[in-house]
């Protein structure tokens, strides 16, 4: 027999945005469930690097989500449950050529403005930030708010608060349904085990957040966009920052379809370094591409030379949550009253995630938010946008 049970609010999603939104909302005093249909971190958040980055964000609204973010990771690091391998390392983007160099420059000037703390280093100095750099590169720039987490404890450690706070946790469990009442507003969730009933349900649910959108009778184009990263040997600590190729912010803000590679390194607190990143729009096809990791195998060669001949243990990959304009949908949707969104953050979900908590237990609890949500509709995209056999 299905249990029936009342709360403030549904979230529908474990990964690190469902888990923040679930503590922020439960720090507010509200009572609240979290269900996903597999384990915490069991997505996207799963299969990330997680990465707390402002460095590769222009002006604009992600940009000020991800500053608001990249305090409350430091206030949530020294206060959740358990470990989150939090680690402050600061982020280094290199410029291979003067051309690059000068765009670069352009691109700090509007961060500085918003708030980012960037200095310029010159191609002499970047040895003294990485040693094993590849040498003769033209100049970089040192972003020392870049951080890092491991993105299953950080989202586990989140639920855990959450929990702590009062927080239902239901995993395992899918949602087959939204309720809705005689109006047509939201009156909770569906799963084959229970209803779960509030007036408030909060689509937290990554790449399928399209899908969730679809059981409430709304459309979010949410589209997966496949990312495969590399895992190497155990090593002493040869990558000090989060080092990346400056062709890597224009991936992020790319819209294609193809294979986009650009290589982003980093040490780890464990050993192994991670390598990635890549962009593919293929649906939820699961297939190694070896042209993939041929690639990152070589732009890491190429910006870090020791790693040449450095074993790599292993693979892994996941799908990024893609909206066609690159920014999250979160908060209340007009179209269906009770409905909430906090998806398609794209490859940032995990360090835009305590901002986007704090949105969403603002619109739960009509309380002021941190910053202006606007940018953020979810009734932004007009209801032909996406390719809908990419859904599959």
């Amino acid at each position: 027999m299905l249990k029936r049970h009342s709360l403030d609010a549904v979230i529908i999603g474990a990964g690190v945005v469902g888990a923040a939104c679930a503590y922020y909302a439960a720090r507010a005093g509200l009572s609240v469930a979290v269900v996903d249909r597999g384990p915490v971190a069991g997505g996207t958040t799963g299969a990330g690097e997680g990465n707390l980055l402002v460095s590769d964000k222009e002006a604009g609204p992600e940009l000020d989500l991800a500053l608001l973010s990249t305090g409350l990771w430091r206030e949530l690091a020294a206060s959740l449950p358990g470990e989150t391998e939090y680690e402050a390392k600061g982020g280094l983007v290199v410029a291979p050529d003067e051309t690059t160099l000068k765009a670069l420059r352009g691109f700090t000037e509007g961060q500085r403005a918003a708030g980012v703390e960037v200095a310029e280093v010159a191609a002499g100095a970047l040895h003294d930030l990485e040693p094993h750099l590849a040498p003769h590169p033209a100049g970089g720039f040192h972003y020392p708010q870049d951080a890092q987490v491991q993105p299953a404890l950080a989202a586990a450690a989140l639920l855990a608060a959450a929990a702590a706070s009062g927080a239902e946790v239901h995993l395992g469990e899918e949602v087959t349904g939204i309720l809705l009442d005689a109006a047509g507003a939201v009156r909770g969730v569906a799963t084959p085990r229970r209803q779960l009933l509030a007036p408030a349900v909060v689509n937290a649910a990554g790449t399928w957040g399209g899908r969730v959108a679809e059981l409430a009778g709304v459309s979010l184009p949410v589209l997966p966009r496949r990312g495969f990263v590399l895992v190497t040997e155990p090593l002493p600590r040869v990558v000090r920052h989060k080092v990346y190729a400056a062709d890597y912010i224009a991936d992020v803000a790319s819209g294609s379809a193809a294979l986009q590679s650009s290589a982003v390194v980093e040490g780890t607190p464990s050993g192994p370094v991670l390598i990635g990143a890549t962009r593919e729009r293929v649906g939820f096809d699961r297939t190694l591409s070896t042209e993939a990791l041929r690639r990152l195998a070589a732009q890491a060669a190429a910006l870090f030379p020791v790693l040449a001949d450095v074993r790599v243990l292993r693979t892994y990959h996941g799908f990024r949550p893609y909206l066609p304009d690159h920014l999250p949908a979160i908060g209340r949707d007009p179209r269906r009253a009770g409905l909430l969104h906090a998806c398609g953050h794209e490859g940032a979900g995990i360090g835009l995630a305590p901002a986007t908590g704090l949105l969403i237990a603002a619109a739960l609890t009509g309380a002021e938010p941190p910053l202006d949500p606007a940018p953020f509709r979810p009734d932004r995209f007009a209801p032909a946008a996406g390719t809908p056999e990419e859904n599959r």
